[in-house]
């Protein structure tokens, strides 16, 4: 395709209609004008495809805080270029990914899905994903651009122009200097008063003339709020379709003369741009969705299961467990389920999972180990959805049916006022569905069900346990819930709207039914009518369905049975944590700490047996008030598929752990340091105060000297490292200059070390960090190899933001060059000196 040929040729109309997405997504195409619909998909941690709702499986990658914690570029890549082959199957030319907001609060609803607090790691390691993604013909979208660090995202961003440079735009900088994503999403939230959708300063001044950015811009989903103004800061294409801020909007205003014809070609510029590299990638448009799996992804997905892994603690050299061992104890409630992302869009339908149970209870039948699990605690704020306990009625497949009727029965049988076998009309639509979690944004056919509809929702629940079943459900609609033709919870009356599908649904509610047995089926319906959804949703979509449930049982008394267990067991792996429900685009976490009855089961267990190790999944940092008691601690994050596999593979010594913690972990909230404006904490006349300025993460805690649980770059291994012979070359006239030493393995068990450069400024005219890091390497090392090793840096490992100027300086005067082990382990010391000051803009 000639761009120019192909602009020169589209009508008015035809530019216009370009300007914005056709459904979920696609862009639009214009076929009399040999112009086809590119189609995108949802990432990071994976390529969901074109529905949320009855997608075609796909692979699911370690949460992005996993991925930063390997701090491997080459990982980083391998990953990029796997998602790209996924993506490829999918037909999608775009994948939405990857997320580089800066953590700079562990309660950020979507921490997990960026890489780290800091930007030189955030976007070197973005850097790689993008590389290898590109690599293969599939565009990333580098998002979102910028300050998107919150979920209580609908004030204004009041932040300095510092802090705004060399914390939230460095990783986006980074990235295009390094990468050239070739496009990228704006943020909802308003920067300094400014939408960032329509921050002509960010986009046009700062994005494409100063850092010289060629790719496409695209609005997140319903993240544009005007016409002109997006327009002419350099925003291409709104998302998603139909068009609610442009099409006849953009008419107007070109009648008007607040757009001008030239206005418009830009933007579609952009898009066609975009759409040239995905007809030269070779994916087909429109094609089918398949799903990949390989022995070769699989042992990829179980590479980065396991280095995404943290060995916290160690202390009696619990790990790696022994072959010997003959009754191990498998506890917590992140053991049973795989745990495999956070919520929001990063959730997609695994093509298989392997949970930690799972890939323990592997090798314990490899070794002849008697293996025993027991629950212990919950840790659901949802009731785990019902997905391995349901069945389509009358002997069909794993799942359920459900079912759309565009003509409504009466209100009567919505409440079963009326008789429960009354014969409905042949229904409009029906499809099967294996999840107990479906949000309708897609998936269904709009040809033939009105978004305002009836939905009957049917499927045979059948328990694995005897006992009292409690069961929780929420919706974005309005219906009911049936059990064995009885009404057993109402979300029809009195309806209130809670956290749950993106704000759109109701809150959850829950009903127990008693004496329940095991293997018998029992039926389960949900009726809904989705009118009031329909008129109340920002985007045409069907609504969304929930439904969860678990054996009730004691909670003092699980945990009596969980120590009773640990006491009699030669080894004993409890796996606690976080999971979808409290970490999820959508809303933030009000707090750190594990959830209900989990540190008393950990306490409880670790009295029973001192020598038990503990695995946390969390993709942003908790609080661990056991943590002097434990002798063995991992920090899993969350491992997509091979989760199970992975842990397996560091328990038992397959794979050395060589992550180190790409967050801070903080003993307590009050620590951290946006404490006092995150959320509506930091809210103020309507704006979010980012008062920390450029001292996030380590920078404040290493400022304000407080220790954290677990510092910045931390991370244990079966093997020891000894630094030494750091030498520095001169700094050139323009401010290159590098630096060498020796890491050696001082152990006989080969490892992998992260070394890490950290730069200090005494000197600086302005407040500066006690250390930033600048620059990384990973070494793999046999035992008692000892290796070289180069690292080379740029003027920016000295320079800092003079927004007085309006530029980066690098002052001349004597730094400190710091290579450690962790931002709290320094082990080599020594200074270059730049000569005479240097200031520039741009890359």
């Amino acid at each position: 395709m000639d761009v120019d040929q192909t602009l020169a040729k589209l009508n008015i109309s035809q530019k216009i209609k370009l300007l914005c997405g056709s459904g979920w997504w696609h862009t639009e195409a214009i076929p009399e004008a040999g112009v086809p619909g590119m189609r995108m998909s949802d990432g990071p941690n994976g390529v969901r495809g074109q529905s949320f709702f009855n997608g075609v499986p796909a692979s699911c990658f370690p949460a992005s805080t996993g991925l930063g914690s390997s701090f491997d570029v080459e990982l980083a890549r391998n990953v990029g270029e796997a998602l790209a082959n996924e993506a490829r199957a999918k037909g999608s030319h775009i994948l939405l990914a990857p997320t580089v907001n800066t953590q700079r609060s562990p309660l950020g609803g979507r921490g997990f899905e960026s890489f780290s607090e800091d930007p030189i790691l955030n976007g070197t390691i973005a850097a790689a994903y993008i590389n290898g993604l590109q690599s293969k013909g599939v565009s990333a979208t580098i998002k979102h651009f910028v300050a998107n660090d919150q979920e209580y995202q609908r004030f204004s961003i009041s932040i300095s122009e510092r802090a705004l440079r060399e914390i939230y735009l460095k990783p986006f900088q980074i990235a295009i200097r390094d990468a050239n994503p070739w496009a990228l999403m704006t943020a909802y939230n308003r920067v300094n008063g400014v939408h960032a959708s329509e921050h002509k300063r960010l986009l046009d001044d700062i994005l494409r003339k100063e850092w010289g950015y060629q790719g496409m811009i695209m609005s997140d989903w319903t993240g544009v709020y005007s016409t002109t103004e997006s327009i002419k800061a350099g925003v291409d294409l709104e998302m998603p379709g139909p068009t609610v801020m442009r099409g006849k909007a953009v008419e107007r205003a070109l009648m008007s003369g607040k757009l001008f014809p030239s206005d418009i070609d830009a933007r579609v510029r952009k898009i066609l741009e975009l759409l040239k590299r995905a007809q030269d990638s070779g994916i087909p448009f429109d094609a089918p969705e398949e799903s990949i799996d390989t022995p070769d992804l699989r042992q990829l997905l179980r590479t980065a299961a396991a280095d995404a892994i943290v060995l916290l603690k160690n202390d009696k050299n619990v790990l790696p467990l022994s072959t010997d061992l003959k009754k191990i104890a498998v506890i917590g409630p992140n053991a049973k389920l795989a745990q495999t992302s956070g919520g929001g869009s990063a959730r997609l339908l695994s093509t298989y999972t392997v949970s930690p149970l799972e890939g323990i209870s592997s090798v314990a039948k490899e070794i002849g180990a008697e293996i025993k699990y027991a629950v212990g605690a919950a840790s659901h704020s949802y009731l785990p959805v019902l997905d391995p306990y349901v069945q389509q009625k009358n002997g069909g497949g794993a799942g359920a049916i459900i079912e759309f009727w565009n003509q409504k029965p009466s209100e009567d049988y919505l409440h079963a006022a009326a008789d429960l076998n009354t014969k409905l009309d042949k229904c409009d639509w029906s499809t099967p569905t294996l999840g107990t979690n479906c949000i309708l944004f897609d998936g269904v056919d709009a040809t033939k069900v009105n978004f305002d509809c009836f939905i009957r929702y049917s499927t045979a629940f059948i328990p694995d346990e005897d006992g009292d079943w409690e069961f929780g459900v929420h919706l974005a609609s309005r219906g009911n819930l049936f059990f064995d033709n009885k009404l057993i919870v109402d979300l029809s009356t009195n309806l209130e709207l809670g956290e749950n599908f993106f704000g759109l649904g109701t809150i959850d509610k829950r009903a127990v039914v008693k004496g329940l047995k095991a293997g018998h089926p029992y039926d389960v319906e949900l009726r809904i009518s989705t009118s009031e959804f329909a008129q109340m949703s920002p985007f045409p979509c069907w609504g969304g369905l929930r439904l969860g449930g678990i054996r009730q049982f004691d909670g003092e008394e699980a945990i009596k049975d969980a120590a009773a267990l640990a006491k009699d067991s030669d080894a004993v792996i409890l796996v606690i944590g976080l999971n979808h429900d409290w970490e999820s685009e959508g809303f933030d976490r009000s707090n750190i700490d594990l959830p209900l009855l989990t540190n008393p089961l950990v306490t409880a267990v670790l009295r029973a047996n001192p020598n038990t190790v503990v695995v946390n999944q969390s993709g942003t940092p908790v609080a661990m008030p056991w943590i002097d008691e434990a002798s063995t601690v991992l920090q899993a994050f969350y491992g997509g598929n091979e989760l199970g596999n992975g842990l397996a593979d560091v328990l038992w010594g397959k794979v050395n752990p060589s992550g180190k913690l790409a967050l801070t972990f903080p003993k307590r909230l009050e620590d951290t340091p946006s404490y006092t404006s995150f959320g509506d904490k930091g809210q103020e006349h309507g704006k979010i105060h980012y008062n920390e300025g450029i001292f996030v993460g380590y920078r404040s805690y290493e400022l304000r000297n407080i220790q954290p649980l677990f510092p910045f770059g931390f991370g244990l291994s079966y093997s020891t490292f000894e630094y030494s012979d750091l030498e520095t070359s001169p700094v050139s006239s323009e401010g290159t200059f590098s630096l060498t030493f020796k890491i050696k393995n001082t152990s006989n068990v080969p490892g992998r070390e992260v070394a890490q450069v950290y730069i200090a400024d005494p000197q600086s005219s302005l407040p500066r960090p006690v250390k930033e890091l600048k620059g990384f390497v990973k070494v793999a090392l046999q035992g008692g190899e000892s290796q070289s090793v180069k690292v080379d840096l740029k003027r920016e490992a000295l320079g800092f933001y003079d927004d007085r100027q309006g530029c980066w300086v690098a002052e001349a005067g004597t730094f400190k060059v710091l290579v450690a082990a962790s931002s709290s382990d320094v082990r080599l010391n020594g200074e270059v000196e730049l000569g005479a000051t240097l200031t520039w803009t741009g890359l």
